[in-house]
C-alpha cells in the first residue's frame, strides 16, 4: 500500500479548516473547533482535540492530517533571560526563534522594537517578545549578518511560521490576549521574499492565536514593490525597514540588495506608506565600526528620513564568525543618536539581547552552543 501524505492542519485557516471538516463527512461547524484547537488552544495532537468525535479525529489521522507542530529541539539560554530555540520541521530543516521576557530592550522608557509611540514605549516592553523566523537561512546577503553565511535554504510554510510561535508559548505556558506578547519577523530571512506565507501566518496569529496586529513587527531589508503591497493589506503588522547605510554606495556595499532597490526608490516607498494614527516607520541601523557611524552618516540618515513620521532603531553591531566587523564604543554610538535627536529625529539604542548565546540581531545561524540543562 502506498505511505499516505501528511497533511499539515497548522497553517489553515478557517475556510479551510472546514472543507476538511465537509470533506470527511463532518458539519461545517467542525471546521471552527478544530480552527480554535489549533490556535487558541495550541494542540500538540489531534488526540488532544476533546471537542470532536473520536471517529472524526481517526478519520482525520487515517487521511493523512497531523497538526505539525514544529519539534523544540535545542534550547539555549542567555544570562539576560533570553531563549535561543532550535526548531526543527518534518522534513528536518530547522530555523531559530528567540524569546525574549518582559523586561526593557532598549534605553529606559525607549526603544522597542515591537513599538512605534514614543509616549507608548515604556509599557512596550513590560511584556515579551518572539523573534520569528520566515525562512531557513537568507538570499539577502547582508555583510553583517551571520545568517547570511548559510545561504538561502526554503521558505516556511504559513504553519511552520505560526507553529514558532505556537511552540514558543506552549514551552513558557502563556496564552495571549491575557498574557502580553510581542511578535517580530525579524529571525532568519527575508518575510518579504516569502510575503504569501508571512502574510497568512500574520492573519492567523491574528485571528486564531489572539495577537493583535498592533503587537507585532515586520522587518524588511527593502523589497520595495512588497512594500507598497503590504501598505495595502486590511490585516498587517508595523513596518520596520533594514537602512544600514547613510548612502548608495556604502549601503550597496552592506546590502547588495540596494543594487536592485536603491535608497532614492527605498525612501520612496516607506514616504508613500500608509500610516496608522500614531504610527510611524521604523528604520534600523546596525552601527558598524569606522564604516557607517560617523558624524557625517549621521547627518546624511537625517536628510533621508527628514519630513517622515519616523523613528531610529540604533543597533550596535553584534559580533560573531565568519563576518569582520567591529562593534563601536559606546561614545560614539551615543553621539551617532544624539545627532539624530538634535534635528529632532526620534532615536533609540537597542540594547542587545542574548549576545552570549547568539541570539541578538543578526546572529541567528544555528550555533549549537550554551545548551540548556
Amino acid at each position: 500500500m502506498a505511505e499516505l501524505k501528511q497533511t499539515t492542519l497548522l497553517g489553515l485557516t478557517l475556510q479551510e479548516l472546514t472543507q476538511v471538516a465537509e470533506e470527511s463527512g463532518q458539519p461545517a461547524y467542525r471546521g471552527r473547533q478544530l480552527f480554535e484547537a489549533l490556535y487558541a488552544q495550541r494542540i500538540q495532537g489531534l488526540e488532544q482535540i476533546s471537542t470532536l468525535s473520536q471517529e472524526f479525529r481517526a478519520r482525520l489521522s487515517q487521511d493523512g492530517h497531523a497538526v505539525g507542530l514544529p519539534v523544540v529541539a535545542r534550547k539555549f539560554a542567555s544570562s539576560d533571560g533570553t531563549i535561543r530555540y532550535l526548531m526543527e520541521f518534518a522534513d528536518g530543516q530547522t530555523v531559530e526563534t528567540v524569546w525574549m521576557p518582559e523586561g526593557d530592550n532598549g534605553e529606559a522608557g525607549d526603544g522597542s522594537e515591537a513599538g512605534n509611540q514614543a509616549d507608548d514605549t515604556r509599557r512596550a516592553w513590560d511584556r515579551s517578545t518572539i523573534c520569528v523566523s520566515s525562512q531557513a537561512g537568507c538570499a539577502v546577503d547582508c555583510q553583517f549578518c551571520l545568517t547570511a553565511l548559510l545561504g538561502l535554504k526554503r521558505n516556511l510554510t504559513a504553519g511552520e511560521i505560526v507553529g514558532q510561535v505556537c511552540a514558543v508559548l506552549n514551552d513558557q505556558r502563556i496564552s495571549p490576549p491575557q498574557a502580553r506578547v510581542n511578535i517580530v519577523f525579524m529571525g532568519m530571512g527575508e518575510p518579504f521574499l516569502n510575503y504569501d506565507n508571512f502574510m497568512k501566518a500574520a492573519r492567523l496569529l491574528v485571528e486564531g492565536v489572539g495577537i493583535a496586529e498592533s503587537r507585532m513587527t515586520v522587518s524588511t531589508a527593502g523589497i520595495v514593490p512588497r512594500i507598497y503591497d503590504f501598505g495595502a493589506e486590511v490585516i498587517r503588522p508595523k513596518l520596520a525597514i533594514s537602512l544600514n547605510a547613510s548612502n548608495d554606495e556604502l549601503r550597496t556595499r552592506l546590502m547588495p540588495i540596494n543594487h536592485k532597490w536603491n535608497l532614492e526608490h527605498l525612501m520612496a516607498a516607506a514616504r508613500a506608506f500608509p500610516l496608522k494614527n500614531r504610527e510611524k516607520v521604523t528604520f534600523e541601523y546596525v552601527l558598524l565600526d569606522g564604516i557607517n557611524d560617523g558624524a557625517q552618516n549621521a547627518r546624511e540618515v537625517v536628510e533621508l528620513v527628514r519630513g517622515l513620521r519616523a523613528k531610529i532603531n540604533l543597533i550596535a553591531f553584534n559580533p560573531g564568525p565568519g563576518v569582520a566587523f567591529q562593534t563601536p564604543a559606546d561614545a560614539r554610538v551615543s553621539e551617532f543618536k544624539e545627532i539624530l535627536r538634535a534635528a529632532g529625529v526620534p532615536a533609540f539604542v537597542r540594547r542587545p539581547r542574548g549576545r552570549d548565546i547568539y541570539a541578538a540581531c543578526g546572529q541567528l545561524k544555528r550555533t549549537l552552543e550554551s545548551e540548556v540543562a
